[in-house]
């Protein structure tokens, strides 16, 4: 995968063994660009659909429309991750169709107890094809975007012995006069994640856990997770946000990949149990699968949800969004030498346990917090620096735990001014 590949080069003092290099050579596949010179490119990255469907008839349909321009196919349905039978026969079809599959798990439902033995059922059923499993959605996002001011004072009526263990947060929020403890904040949605959610029982198995966000990146990592794909969409800077998933993979030798979503939400028509999206177009669609395999993007996934135009049986598919599905197939065989050649080449380093959106000056840290002193700082040097570098920009933070002076150069502090 492309971040580990990059942190490789650069420890050209481990001398490998020759058993290992066997090994390497074993499982990395390699196409020649230009046999006649020996030119050899590194295998295309995975590329594939999300179904978001209900039933299998619809999921093999939209397997059968692209198996063969994708290698990969993304179980992400709520109400197929409830059913064991509809659960397996999917996965099956993919792996007869010549794909590699994720299969989604929301949580591990204690009504649908299940869902952990099967677990080990896929790795002996469909060893290597079975990739892994897309865990939750979004983490960093609803940190910053929950309603927890909401939350807090409901807690206070329910539970007021819990509320006394968070009320310094409401205070911090209504009057400022509560130190920002952004270190207690990390290791509170980490501990969420690793144990409340039970984030590690994917990662007692080795099973690879994925998931998408459009923030904090770096602390999903921290959490466990091994690979997130960065959501492109939204109204959101597309180099930014790379920057900072590919960043966070980089430095903590994790992968990443990108899932394009929606350019945003319909606010005039969307409803809370009938989504509405402002999709993207074939060619928007396009130029961000570009971005994605020249930055090195480790899979790249389109989101298929919801239905559009009502009865599509393709979810928001169409015949453009397929066509352009298609072409960029076809790019990544006919220009192998594109996947990964823009490399991070700066890195803009952020205060430790910094976790702000970033999406705005106003946007929130750890989403109890609005910005603190740092963030003007940070804002315009970040806007300058992704003005300058574009996709060669990563944004990491400054931690002792990895260290990334053999990783960037140049490497510009949060506090630097021009």
């Amino acid at each position: 995968m492309s971040s580990i590949r990059k942190t490789v080069s650069r420890l050209k003092w481990i001398f490998l063994s020759s058993i290992l290099i066997s090994s390497v050579l074993a499982i990395v596949v390699y196409f020649p660009n230009d046999p006649e010179n020996g030119a050899t490119y590194p295998v295309e990255p995975y590329f594939g659909i999300s179904f978001c469907g209900n039933t299998t008839a619809e999921a093999k349909l939209l397997i059968d429309k692209t198996k063969d321009y994708t290698n990969l196919f993304v179980l992400q349905s709520g109400p197929i991750s409830k059913n064991e039978t509809a659960t397996n026969i999917i996965c099956d079809y993919a792996v007869e169709s010549g794909l590699d599959f994720i299969v989604f798990f929301g949580w591990f439902d204690t009504d649908h107890l299940w869902q952990i033995p099967w677990l080990d059922f896929a790795k002996n059923r469909w060893g290597n094809r079975f990739l892994g499993v897309y865990f939750f959605d979004e983490p960093g996002g609803i940190q910053l975007d929950h309603d927890w001011e909401f939350n807090f004072h409901h807690i206070k009526e329910v539970d007021p012995e819990v509320y006394q263990t968070i009320k310094e947060y409401i205070e911090e929020d209504e009057n400022e006069t509560v130190t920002r403890d952004y270190e207690l904040a990390k290791n509170r949605y980490i501990e969420y994640l690793e144990n409340h959610l039970q984030l590690n029982v994917l990662n007692n198995r080795s099973i690879t856990a994925f998931t998408a966000d459009y923030a904090l990146y770096w602390f999903d990592y921290l959490a466990g997770y091994d690979t997130i794909f960065v959501e492109l969409g939204w109204n959101h800077s597309t180099p930014k946000h790379i920057g900072l998933c590919r960043g966070a993979a980089t430095v903590q030798q994790k992968n990443w990949g990108s899932i394009i979503v929606w350019n945003d939400i319909d606010r005039e028509n969307d409803q809370k149990n009938d989504p509405k999206g402002v999709y993207k177009t074939g060619p928007e669609m396009l130029e961000d699968m570009r971005i994605s395999y020249e930055a090195g993007a480790d899979y790249i996934i389109i989101f298929n949800y919801p239905t559009n135009p009502p009865g599509n049986p393709y979810g928001i598919l169409t015949d453009e969004h397929f066509a352009a599905i298609q072409q960029f197939w076809n790019h990544m065989q006919q220009n192998p030498e594109d996947y990964g050649k823009t490399e991070a080449q700066a890195a803009l380093v952020l205060p430790q346990n910094y976790a702000w959106g970033m999406r705005s000056l106003d946007d929130r840290i750890w989403g109890y917090w609005g910005p603190d002193d740092d963030s003007e700082q940070i804002w315009d040097l970040s806007q300058d620096l992704l003005d300058q570098y574009g996709l060669a920009l990563d944004i990491v933070y400054d931690d002792p735990n990895f260290p990334i002076a053999d990783i960037y150069y140049p490497i510009y502090y949060y506090n630097y001014t021009r």
